[in-house]
């Protein structure tokens, strides 16, 4: 019968050791008390839609929010830099350019990056597209 009691009380303290509270774990803060905030670069409506077909030096153009300013929006398509025109919208950019030229025969991500003064702020986004020729 000891044996029964002891083994009962081992499980209720091992199980109950692991009931962690995990609540500080995510960087000591809660809620709203963070020392600064800021709203993440974010990317929306991409032209030509994800997965389209499309054929080499094809347009592509996106918006972007959250940027101060153009100079801050980098795009390369397999690991080609893209030239961009941007197009202010009030607080939201309309940003295009051109699949490169030597790009056929493959599918290729529009890999989007965008760079703002506080390092946790900055944003990355993208779609896929095959080129056809």
């Amino acid at each position: 019968m000891l044996k029964i009691i002891l083994a009962a009380s081992f499980f209720v303290l091992t199980s109950n050791s692991y009931a962690v509270d995990h609540s500080m774990h995510s960087g000591g803060m809660s809620g709203g008390g963070g020392s600064s905030s800021c709203e993440k670069a974010r990317f929306d409506k991409f032209q030509p839609e994800h997965l389209a077909t499309v054929a080499p030096e094809s347009e592509f153009s996106f918006l972007a929010f959250n940027v101060q300013k153009p100079e801050q929006i980098e795009v390369t398509v397999k690991s080609h830099p893209i030239t961009l025109t941007t197009e202010a919208r009030g607080d939201i950019f309309r940003v295009t350019g051109k699949l490169p030229a030597e790009l056929k025969n493959t599918a290729a991500r529009i890999n989007i990056k965008a760079t703002a003064k506080a390092e946790k702020c900055n944003g990355e986004g993208g779609w896929l597209v095959t080129i056809s020729e």
